[in-house]
């Protein structure tokens, strides 16, 4: 025979159906976690070493001076006029962070990430950045005077009143990007920069062999600042107006 179900045991099963049917939906969701760890976040009271995981720490007016941080996870970090300089940061991730007065000067950040940082003011001179990338970066009136910069990526970076004095910039990439009264004056070009679309109000390239530059345009040439000594792509004229006064 077969056995009957009594009306508690049919309202105890309705209730796990319905239990198991919540959960499921949860984690359609994503507001359930099947993990069986705490989430992972950043360890702020960790001091600085290699792959340190600072993401979204407040990390402001510390002296870090010389610190090993290669592949660091600095993610959306506040390091506001912290002293980083001729410290490593090899590799590391510090998209988004806050970089405001901040001194990175001497500093080797090969292929590091500083994608959409907040950078005004920073002191970034001889940087050694090879084929970093800065992307969309908030860079205003930072110094880059003398750095190692081949390859890098500025696409749409705000790098108004940048300077970039006898930087190497080879093969950098500055598409999209406000150079609006940047200086790239003696820059060290060896491989082709692109510039295309890129916004050059008063830009600053006297010195500059730009001769193997891509997407410059007459219109971009006419409002920057040159001289005898600038060199450019074929096709395209030195304006009357070179040498711009000085700001």
């Amino acid at each position: 025979m077969a056995r009957v179900q009594s009306p508690a045991e049919d309202n105890r099963r309705s209730k796990v159906a319905l239990m198991i049917g919540f959960a499921a939906f949860l984690l359609g969701l994503g507001i359930l976690s099947l993990s069986t760890g705490p989430a992972m976040a950043g360890d702020c009271s960790t001091g600085p070493t290699a792959k340190v995981d600072w993401s979204e720490c407040r990390k402001r007016q510390l002296m870090l001076g010389g610190s090993q941080l290669d592949n660091a996870n600095l993610y959306d970090a506040d390091l506001s006029a912290t002293d980083l300089s001729n410290s490593s940061l090899r590799e590391s991730n510090l998209e988004k962070a806050t970089l405001i007065r901040a001194s990175l000067a001497n500093a080797r950040a090969e292929g590091a990430r500083f994608d959409r940082i907040e950078a005004y003011r920073a002191e970034m001179g001889r940087l050694a950045a090879d084929g970093a990338s800065f992307v969309a970066a908030e860079m205003q009136r930072v110094n880059l005077a003398g750095a190692s910069l081949v390859t890098a990526d500025f696409t749409k970076a705000e790098l108004g009143r940048a300077n970039f004095d006898k930087a190497d910039i080879s093969g950098a990439r500055f598409r999209l990007a406000n150079l609006s009264r940047a200086v790239l004056n003696n820059a060290v070009v060896k491989q082709p920069i692109a510039f295309e679309e890129a916004f050059m109000f008063r830009t600053r390239i006297e010195g500059v062999d730009l001769s193997s530059a891509t997407g410059l345009e007459q219109d971009q040439i006419n409002l920057a600042c040159g001289d005898s000594r600038t060199r450019l792509p074929p096709g395209l004229n030195a304006p009357s107006n070179w040498p711009c006064p000085a700001d």
